[in-house]
């Protein structure tokens, strides 16, 4: 049953008034660090039901006319494809999508920074892709023992070998698709160059996890190491912060071990630091709006449960590594966590097992378990698709809401003409026929008015499901997670 614990009204007010005072304490120049997805932050708002995953854009919206943005990216993952796991596409395809979208929100994207640059082929292909659209492009490079080596960092071989970022309004947000792409970095290079060009810069950082005043070990920021196993992130006590006030806080790693550089690059520019911990420079209030610990501590649960899944899989198929794998299973294991603990993975076992073929069970927000199993016409994803949308419109079970008539010219189509070997339909294909149909029955179009009750809903498939299948719920805005099995034996599924 979907319950709210998180206050996200409340998190608006606090949080765009910490934004605010931050902006005002700087006065000249902020670089402000956005952390996390700004447009669709899933994340949160699966560990924190309640939160919006739009609601840093609101914040950002309130200095519309102060801010631009500069999006940063991995040369590295443009390289070697890196997808976003929420939304399947490419970091590259999401710079695009960025820009697309911060542009229709009227928001000004000055520039794009590519980050551990090494003229990489990918890279240099989407460089200039987006300089044909118009889109300034900028490098930054990889500095040797990064960033430990402050003689290096600070000199001509360090930040000073990095693109300068023309940038012409008072608040640069720096954000990415995705973690690992070197928006802190891009950030303390910028406020060398400004003090080079005698500029007067500040940085903050906003970042929703981990959240710095939950115990280290609370489930949520459990939940945020999960989402980043690949990355090797661990969440810390903030020594620094425990050190000049004696209050525990919680960072992660990779922010404790950049402060000394921030620390000293202030130093350098000021003569003294802002900041004294990495807790200090950020500026997240989500904390103080959790109204129900109990809910949020159990949605980070079953989101640590989906991530163990989506990394099992990953790592069948070669695109993670063990390592990632023991990560998981650590986490669950500090939580006392086990798959059956996700509701919709027993049923679907149970399906499988009972008819020896794939499975689908999906858990409703209302709670109720709707199964599907494997048929010669359609797949387990179809069938427990067409029973959830029979259950929630309040139609029979026994309805047939698809006539034959519309289903076969479909398959005919797949196997004699596009060359397909399997004639069950995919769950996009249903839904096309189930529209079609919907024009002459009325049933048909129950159906069709009650795919909005699917969101928030969670699926277990007893295999892998196809890359169509997974896009088809996750745009429906169904949680998914499969077990690591391929449902045929082949080394190519087309």
């Amino acid at each position: 049953m979907f319950r709210i614990g998180f206050d996200n009204d409340r998190y608006l007010k606090m949080q765009s008034q910490r934004i605010l005072d931050r902006v005002e304490q700087f006065g000249g120049k902020l670089y402000l660090e956005f952390g996390g997805k700004l447009f669709d932050d899933f994340h949160a708002s699966r560990v924190l039901p309640g939160f919006h995953p739009d609601s840093k854009m609101k914040m950002l919206l309130q200095l519309k006319d102060q801010a631009e943005v500069v999006i940063a990216i991995n040369a590295e993952d443009i390289e070697k494809s890196k997808r976003r796991g929420d939304l399947g596409i490419t970091y590259d395809a999401d710079v695009m999508r960025l820009i697309d979208a911060f542009r229709g929100y009227g928001i000004y994207v000055g520039s794009v920074v590519m980050t551990r640059y090494a003229a990489q082929k990918a890279a240099e292909q989407f460089r200039r892709r987006l300089e044909a659209l118009d889109v300034p492009v900028y490098c930054h490079y990889t500095i040797a023992d990064y960033p430990n080596n402050l003689p290096v960092i600070f000199s001509d071989e360090g930040f000073g070998k990095n693109d300068y970022i023309q940038t012409s309004r008072p608040v640069v947000v720096v954000t990415a698709p995705g973690p690992g792409s070197g928006k802190m970095a891009t950030c303390l290079s910028q406020l060398y160059h400004e003090n080079l060009r005698g500029v007067k810069a500040g940085y903050a950082k906003y970042e929703t996890f981990p959240v710095w005043n939950l115990p280290l070990k609370h489930p949520v920021n459990l939940a945020y190491e999960a989402a980043t196993a690949d990355l090797s992130d661990v969440n810390m006590i903030d020594p620094f912060h425990l050190e000049a006030y004696g209050e525990m806080t919680v960072n992660y790693n990779r922010d404790i071990e950049i402060f000394p550089v921030l620390e000293a690059m202030f130093r350098k520019i000021y003569g003294d630091c802002p900041y004294k911990s990495p807790t200090d420079m950020g500026v997240n209030m989500c904390g103080f709006a959790i109204s129900d610990d109990n809910v949020c501590r159990e949605a980070s649960m079953q989101e640590i449960i989906r991530r163990y899944y989506a990394t099992k899989c990953k790592v069948k198929s070669g695109l993670a590594v063990p390592g990632e794998m023991q990560k998981l299973e650590t986490l669950m294991n500090t939580l006392s966590l086990t798959p059956e603990m996700r509701r919709c993975v027993p049923a679907a076992l149970s399906v499988a097992e009972r008819t020896g073929e794939p499975a689908v069970a999906i858990e409703l927000p209302d709670g109720v378990i709707i199964t599907g199993k494997t048929s010669t016409l359609m797949g387990a994803s179809c069938a427990a698709l067409l029973n959830a949308l029979k259950y929630l419109a309040g139609i029979d079970d026994r309805t047939d809401l698809i006539a034959g008539a519309v289903l076969t010219p479909i398959q005919n189509l797949k196997t004699a003409y596009l060359g397909n070997h399997n004639p069950r339909l995919h769950t996009d294909e249903i839904l096309i026929a189930l529209a079609m149909s919907a024009v002459t029955n009325p049933t048909a179009a129950m159906a069709m008015n009650a795919l909005s009750g699917l969101k928030g809903s969670e699926l277990h498939s007893t295999v892998v499901l196809a890359s169509v299948d997974e896009g088809t719920f996750r745009k429906l805005g169904v949680n998914v997670t499969c077990e690591p099995q391929q449902q045929a034996k082949k080394l190519y599924h087309a």
